[in-house]
């Protein structure tokens, strides 16, 4: 994985991870308006790096893929095999 992609993967999952915090909070604190607005701010940065790590490196899972996809992981490099 080049360094572009890497950092892309990092936004994505702190941004991930930070959904999933404030979501647990929300949980119990249903009428917090700042969490709410701090959860759809990082909705929106996690979004903004998948559409880039996207348009740079292909899907990340099958329900993003679209038509034009192809299984070309068969005949690419693995990660172990070194770089990709």
């Amino acid at each position: 994985m080049n360094e572009t992609a890497r950092k892309l993967m990092k936004r994505i999952d702190d941004a991930s991870f930070a959904m999933d915090d404030v979501i647990l909070y929300l949980d119990t604190h249903p009428d917090d308006r700042n969490a709410l607005n701090y959860y759809r701010y990082v909705v929106a940065l996690r979004k903004e790096a998948v559409k880039a790590y996207e348009a740079s490196f292909g899907p990340l899972t099958i329900e993003d893929a679209d038509d034009a996809c192809t299984w070309s992981w068969l005949t690419e490099r693995w990660p172990w095999e070194g770089e990709v």
